[in-house]
């Protein structure tokens, strides 16, 4: 029987006996992915650089979100309504504030700098200060505000190794958008 198939019947099994009226819980085992082969996490760990053509954006980073999927860990940056800014997300030796220069020590063996340009502004611009809880988490250490200075905002991100990752804009709701970066856990 494929690990696929295990937790399949594991589910299959926990419907059976909450509809009975039981309580079912399923071990970390049972709800990870089947095996690394099923994550399809070929995402390199180059640079990935937007630059927005239609001129500054205007959208206020709002918050930073973060949690735990299958096969990576998911950063999501939420933006309020207006024009997107571009980004750059990389790998970085050390995470440094903006305006300062500062170096921000954050925990594990590699730092993603995810810095929002194009005039971005930020409701959390206090450098150091966490921005999401990623304690349990597979990839994440840590995620802390690097500061706004002269349109550029930027957020530090202590990550277990130098791992590939993924960055992509999602629309909505409504006029808001999301900046998502995946980290992969292989």
């Amino acid at each position: 029987m494929t690990a696929v198939t295990k937790v399949m019947a594991t589910l299959t099994a926990s419907a059976a006996v909450l509809a009975g009226g039981g309580a079912v819980a399923l071990t970390a085992a049972q709800a990870a992915p089947a095996t690394s082969a099923a994550c399809s996490t070929n995402w390199g760990v180059k640079a990935k650089v937007v630059t927005r053509a239609e001129g500054p954006g205007t959208a206020r980073a709002s918050g930073v979100r973060a949690g735990i999927h299958g096969c990576f860990d998911r950063l999501v940056i939420d933006l309020g309504r207006g024009a997107e800014p571009g980004y750059r997300v990389r790998y970085v030796a050390k995470v440094h504030a903006e305006g300062s220069g500062k170096a921000i020590a954050l925990p594990g063996h590699a730092a993603l700098q995810i810095t929002l340009t194009d005039h971005a502004a930020a409701k959390f611009s206090k450098t150091g200060h966490v921005l999401a809880p990623v304690a349990g988490f597979h990839v994440l250490r840590k995620v802390v505000a690097a500061g706004s200075f002269e349109g550029y905002t930027a957020i530090g991100v202590g990550v277990r190794a130098k791992l590939p990752f993924r960055v992509e804009w999602l629309k909505g709701p409504g006029h808001r958008s999301r900046l998502i970066i995946d980290i992969a856990r292989n």
